[in-house]
């Protein structure tokens, strides 16, 4: 995979510590962060699913590969064999994380009968105002005592949804976290993008009813959706957390819908935080980055959009990745989720028909390593966007940056996730090297003015 993220040159705004295992290579890229997937190279076989790809090999790129300022993110590889979404097949999203290559889940195949229409069902009415969504609440801080994953499930199933999709011969199936009683529903980008031109999104709610829905709005950059289930009351809004305060070691459950097993429960911790992760759809297409939960909950090809969520039934991730390796297609313990925060962010902008405005440093970075050309310890700026927020904070090329807000950056990809953590406007403080000297400025973010995903769509 290649490191150059240019788009958003310098709209890269939360730090996430790079994992030293997986360094990014030493092309280019902009701090823009608006890329939330990385690709993973083709996996070894035609015969493992169509979701998930094996990491790329840890080889760092030369540094005439490097992209001149204003490329896109990290290029994602040719698509694997059989990759794609095709109909009853998997839509995978490929990842990588920092160094960390893994494989977005969309679903696989329509599992899920496609029961009476939602419309129909009349068992619903007596339900909570429709008007009232997820997005108008402040983070829920209720808690739970530990080991209580069956109440967990039993409260969150009603809010988890499969998403059937078809566009021609292609299709394929993800989850969803519904935000409204009158049919809100939250997923990822690329569960829905396939019927973004002219396709058919289908919606199997966990009481066995179906209902038709259409795209209210969708980021590619941050890889995050928001659907519209037509004709529909009374359904139960998700509990959306916050994941400012997750703790590396507590308990979580993931809800969706596995290879078309809808209503599927699994238990895991969070292995990791801010782990800053690339992935890119199975055509290689809409690479974005964005700074991970990483977790042991298993995962899987039909998980993708749906909720990881704490003991206390609050929402705190959206599932959009799992790490692969060419032996196998499924879950190996290394699962990826969206901070709910940051989809929260770019849903509620979704919601109100804006175009999701984005993040930026306004400088253009490559990845900084040690003489040994493997040990990662910063992101250096290679251009500075003239009266852009870097710029205007005094960084100059030739500076590495080596944290931001006190986390450790190792490398650009790991500077493009903590950037796409933060909104335009928000204040970080970036820590740099110059002439081997280290210093540390108040950044103040710029915008993109929603420019990234205008030319992502």
């Amino acid at each position: 995979m290649t490191d150059s993220h240019d788009p958003f040159a310098e709209t890269s705004d939360h730090e996430v510590p790079a994992p030293p295992i997986d360094p990014a290579p030493p092309a280019e890229t902009s701090a823009d962060i608006e890329a939330t997937t990385e690709i993973a190279p083709p996996p070894a076989s035609d015969a493992a699913p169509t979701t998930v790809l094996p990491p790329s090999p840890v080889v760092p790129a030369p540094p005439e590969a490097a992209a001149a300022a204003g490329e896109p993110l990290p290029g994602p590889p040719a698509a694997a064999p059989g990759s794609g979404s095709k109909r009853g097949g998997t839509v995978a999203r490929r990842v990588g994380a920092g160094a960390v290559i893994i494989a977005l889940a969309a679903g696989a195949g329509y599992g899920g009968t496609w029961l009476q229409n939602r419309g129909d069902d009349d068992s619903t009415s007596s339900t909570p105002d429709d008007s009232t969504s997820s997005l108008d609440r402040p983070a829920s801080t209720d808690e739970a005592p530990s080991g209580e994953v069956e109440s967990v499930a039993a409260e969150v199933m009603p809010s988890v949804v499969q998403i059937n999709v078809r566009n021609g011969e292609e299709g394929g199936s993800g989850s969803g976290v519904i935000l409204s009683g009158d049919g809100q529903i939250l997923t990822n980008n690329h569960v829905v993008e396939t019927a973004a031109d002219g396709g058919t999104i289908m919606v199997a709610f966990s009481d066995g009813t179906n209902a038709q829905a259409s795209i209210l709005g969708r980021d590619p950059v941050t890889d995050i959706a928001v659907i519209q289930a037509d004709d529909v009351s009374g359904l139960t809004p998700a509990k959306l957390g916050s994941s400012a305060d997750l703790v590396v070691g507590q308990d979580v459950v993931a809800i969706g819908s596995p290879f078309g097993l809808e209503s599927t429960v699994t238990q895991g911790i969070v292995s990791a935080l801010n782990r800053p992760v690339e992935s890119s759809d199975a055509s290689g297409d809409n690479a974005t980055v964005f700074p991970a939960i990483q977790t042991d909950a298993a995962i899987n090809p039909g998980n993708s959009g749906g909720p990881l969520v704490d003991l206390a039934g609050n929402v705190i991730g959206i599932n959009a990745a799992i790490r692969t390796d060419s032996s196998a297609s499924g879950s190996i313990g290394l699962g990826f989720a969206i901070p709910i925060d940051l989809a929260r962010n770019v849903a509620e902008q979704l919601v109100k028909g804006d175009t999701v405005e984005h993040a930026r440093i306004g400088v253009t970075v490559t990845p900084a390593t040690e003489k040994d050309e493997l040990t990662g310890i910063g992101a250096e700026i290679r251009e500075v966007e003239s009266g852009g927020a870097g710029d205007d904070a005094g960084l100059k090329a030739g500076d590495i940056i080596t944290a931001l807000d006190g986390h450790p950056v190792a490398s650009s990809s790991a500077l493009v996730a903590a950037v796409r953590g933060h909104q335009p406007g928000d204040t970080v403080k970036i820590t740099y090297l110059r002439d081997g000297k280290s210093d540390t400025v108040d950044v103040k973010l710029d915008s993109d003015g929603g420019e990234l995903s205008s030319s992502q769509e």
